[in-house]
C-alpha cells in the first residue's frame, strides 16, 4: 500500500513538472499596466488658416541611469559596435508629417523606430533609423533591437553633459525667430548627445 502510495505521488509530481515545462515553453504575456512614456513635439500652426501646418513628435520610454554605467570600461563594452535601446517598453518613434534633414541626412515624412549606435571605436553615435514595417511583420520588440534591420543612420555629436540626468530626456527645441531650425537633444546620465535638424516648412 505504501509503495502505491509513493508511486502515485511520484506520478503527481511528475505529471506537475511536465505541466511546469510545458508553460515555460508557451508564450506568456507581459505588461498593462500604465509605465514612465515621454514625448517631445514641434507643432505648427498657420495663424492665416487656423490650421495645423505640421508636426514632428518623438515618443520614448524614460529608463533610469544605472550607477553602472558610470564605469566608462564596462559601458564602452556595452556600447562600441552595437545598436543600443533608445528609451526602454515600447520602441521609441519619431512621427513627421514634414520632411526633414537631420545633421544633413533627409528623412521622408513617416513613421520610423529610433535606437543609438555607437561606432566600434566608440568615438561616433548615431541615431539609427529602423522601418517600424519590417519590425512588425517579425514582431520585434526593441529589447530585440540588435536583430532589427537598420536602414540609415545619422550621426550626432557628443556634447559635454551638465547635471546627471536620471531618467532618458530628449527634447527638441528652436530659435523664437528661426522656427525651422530645430536641435534634437539626447540627455542620459552622462551621456548628452545633440543633432541639427531643418525642417521643410511650407509658409
Amino acid at each position: 500500500m505504501k509503495t502505491r502510495s509513493l508511486l502515485t505521488a511520484v506520478g503527481i509530481l511528475l505529471a506537475v513538472c511536465a505541466q511546469a515545462q510545458t508553460t515555460a515553453k508557451g508564450i506568456i504575456a507581459e505588461g498593462g499596466t500604465t509605465n514612465d512614456r515621454a514625448s517631445a513635439r514641434v507643432l505648427y500652426w498657420n495663424q492665416k488658416t487656423n490650421a495645423a501646418a505640421g508636426q514632428i513628435a518623438i515618443n520614448y520610454g524614460c529608463p533610469v541611469w544605472k550607477k553602472d554605467y558610470e564605469d566608462t570600461a564596462k559601458f564602452d563594452a556595452m556600447t562600441d559596435g552595437k545598436t543600443w535601446r533608445l528609451g526602454n517598453n515600447f520602441w521609441t518613434t519619431l512621427l513627421t508629417d514634414l520632411p526633414l534633414s537631420i545633421s544633413g541626412k533627409h528623412v521622408s515624412p513617416g513613421s520610423y523606430y529610433l535606437g543609438l549606435s555607437r561606432s566600434a571605436d566608440g568615438s561616433q553615435w548615431s541615431l539609427a533609423f529602423i522601418n517600424p514595417i519590417g519590425a512588425r511583420k517579425s514582431h520585434l520588440d526593441a529589447f530585440d533591437i540588435r536583430k532589427a534591420k537598420v536602414e540609415f543612420l545619422v550621426p550626432m555629436s557628443i556634447e559635454k553633459a551638465g547635471e546627471l540626468a536620471e531618467k532618458l530626456t530628449i527634447t527638441l527645441t528652436h530659435p523664437k525667430d528661426e522656427i525651422k531650425n530645430i536641435t534634437l537633444k539626447i540627455a542620459w546620465g552622462n551621456l548628452a548627445l545633440s543633432a541639427p535638424v531643418k525642417v521643410a516648412l511650407a509658409e
